[in-house]
């Protein structure tokens, strides 16, 4: 399975209060974090909903505010239009994510059962989740539940919310 990683980074983090994909934690950004777990998973990855740096980059889709359903429906339309199988998305504020989150959710479609932005997700759902967004769906859980993702129980993860998450 030729897999993309998208780490969704287009939030405007304000429970945070600043830029929390670049605050540092353990010395380096958070979102470098999600990168070194992600990217010996994957074939390649994409940064989605800011500049990636080193990393290519794609838009929110459709943008303007729609959540993280929108920075997976880009990664989806980025990997079916690359001739990728699947998207392993991860928010960029979750360090502890798994080496092997992949293993863990594969067969897609299936999500980490309190986490569930970080997901597997066959890049064959793109117009289904075009559709979803179309008739105002917004919900990650609520997505999952209509393309009949797994809820897949996975290891203690933190989310940085907050600067004390830190």
């Amino acid at each position: 399975m030729r897999l993309l990683g998208a780490i969704l980074a287009g939030g405007q983090s304000r429970r945070f209060g600043s830029d929390k994909a670049v605050a540092l934690m353990s010395g380096r950004p958070l979102i470098d974090h999600v990168i070194a777990a992600l990217a010996p998973q994957c074939a390649a990855l994409v940064i989605v909903g800011r500049d990636g740096g080193k990393w290519p980059a794609i838009a929110d889709h459709p943008p303007g505010g729609a959540g993280p359903l929108a920075g997976v429906n880009a990664a989806l339309h980025h990997a079916a239009a690359q001739g990728f199988d699947a998207v392993l998305s991860a928010p960029c504020d979750v360090p502890d994510l798994p080496g092997d989150v992949a293993a863990i959710l594969s067969p897609g479609p299936a999500v980490l059962a309190d986490h569930p932005v970080i997901g597997l997700w066959p890049a064959a759902l793109a117009p289904v989740l075009d559709a979803w967004l179309a008739d105002g769906g917004r919900a990650v859980r609520g997505f999952a539940d209509h393309v009949g993702a797994r809820r897949v129980a996975g290891p203690a993860l933190r989310n940085i919310n907050y600067r004390a998450d830190l």
